[in-house]
């Protein structure tokens, strides 16, 4: 049983890595910080080096740079799921519904905008004050394209729904979708100047090596158990501990290896290849840009342009996998697929291989929302990103800072009225109903 004892908390499971990212593997190897070796004292520990952990960090050395935080991350930063992300922090919801949308439905989007720009300002804050190139951090938003007449009508519904709601935006057809992306099979694309592109595993790198002490980041130090000591916790690692005041669980689907919100997430992956390079010049169209699917659960491409030559990404290929690993067969399955898209947008690429594939983690609920609050006196959790890692979880991040600080902001507020995650079906039906959904929901995508 995980929960060992009462205040005591032992983590049944620790993390294991889904295939090499292409984004880690393209990267110069990193040094890591230390491994936490004997005892230490902070006021804050957080659990989790990714978005969410990060961005916690970096909101409590803004709110109080006094503050002493220890973070435990259980590998090495960027090469965990946010090394794994396809690396848009988005300011505009995939969605958006189709009806009048007034009232309620208003009040969602704006909420949802928020709360995703809340990530994209203290993005924006650590690249301006440090520095960061474009192959780090892009300001360049994103398209969202279609290849198919039920695309093409989303992508129109969705244009006259960011028109009332007064959000910059871009229609394109056919032809002027192609000169950007350079393939003829997309049909229409909406363009978003909101969003922020980075290179996800640089971008996680470079946010750890900006904090500065009294934050200390110990790598490939997982946290193995946590306990009550006297007013504050003991967060025991393999060769070390922390003691601290509180505690921020920033480790998304990993919370339940700790015995919280059992039954209450589901455990996904999803699947990205990466091209080998090839001469920039097989493909027409700008050398760099980032695009979504029209219709939920499609295909995500970049391009990403280097000094070698260029790259195609694709992600596609959902699966449920309440263990939270998954098997090298699974990874090479998705692989197949993407194969196949790739060859249909790109059939001017004929024989460019692919030269990594891997997967990325996510922890999803039920309704929607995170796994966030104190879930014990002195205990935060930033959890349940919903399918959108970057944002979704650096938001939560800031808005655990702040909760365990006692900072009130609109963030705050806008997570203190969200509901708690509802409760999923009893075994097998969870299963069997997570299996059946995401099949589904890839199969309506079709050709997207």
């Amino acid at each position: 049983m995980t929960q060992a004892g009462k205040n005591v908390f032992v983590a049944s499971r620790l993390p294991k890595r889904a295939g090499v990212s292409g984004w880690v593997a393209t990267l110069a190897p990193r040094t890591p910080r230390p491994v936490l070796n004997g005892p230490v004292v902070a006021d804050v520990a957080i659990i989790g080096g990714g978005f969410a952990g990060l961005s916690a960090a970096r909101r409590i050395s803004r709110l109080d740079p006094s503050v002493r935080v220890a973070i435990l991350e259980a590998g090495v930063v960027g090469e965990g799921p946010a090394g794994a992300n396809s690396g848009f922090i988005i300011d505009l919801p995939h969605e958006v519904a189709s009806d009048d949308f007034s009232g309620e439905s208003e009040a969602r989007f704006r909420q949802s905008v928020l709360i995703q720009r809340s990530a994209i300002a203290l993005a924006s804050e650590m690249a301006a004050e440090n520095g960061w190139g474009k192959e780090v951090f892009d300001p360049c938003g994103r398209y969202s394209v279609a290849i198919s007449a039920e695309g093409d009508r989303h992508l129109e519904d969705y244009a006259q729904q960011l028109t009332k709601m007064g959000e910059a935006h871009r229609l394109l057809n056919g032809r002027e979708i192609a000169a950007v992306t350079g393939s003829p099979v997309y049909t229409s694309g909406l363009f978003m100047p909101g969003t922020i592109i980075v290179q996800p595993a640089a971008y996680i790198r470079a946010v750890a090596d900006c904090l500065k002490e009294p934050v200390a980041l110990y790598e490939r130090t997982p946290a193995l158990s946590f306990e009550r000591l006297g007013t504050g916790w003991l967060v025991k690692t393999p060769q070390g501990s922390v003691q601290a005041a509180k505690i921020i669980m920033a480790n998304n689907g990993h919370a339940e290896s700790f015995g919280f919100f059992r039954g209450r997430l589901l455990h996904v992956f999803t699947y990205a290849s990466l091209t080998e390079e090839f001469d920039p010049s097989r493909l027409d169209g700008e050398r760099k840009w980032a695009a979504t699917p029209a219709l939920p659960m499609g295909t995500t491409v970049r391009r990403i342009g280097t000094a070698g030559g260029d790259r195609i990404l694709v992600r596609s290929r959902y699966s449920y996998n309440p263990g939270i690993e998954i098997s090298d067969a699974a990874i090479r399955r998705a692989g197949r697929l993407h194969d196949g898209k790739f060859s249909k947008r790109f059939p001017m690429l004929s024989g460019v291989g692919m030269q990594y594939r891997w997967a990325g983690a996510m922890a999803l609920t039920r309704n929607h929302v995170p796994a966030f609050g104190e879930i014990e006196p002195g205990v935060f959790a930033a959890c349940g990103c919903n399918g959108l890692g970057a944002s979704n979880s650096t938001a939560s991040g800031i808005a655990a800072a702040e909760l365990a600080l006692g900072h009130s902001s609109e963030l705050g507020r806008i997570y203190a009225r969200l509901a708690a995650p509802t409760a999923l079906p009893p075994q097998p039906f969870t299963t069997i109903g997570a299996k059946m959904h995401l099949a589904y929901r890839e199969w309506s995508a079709g050709p997207e």
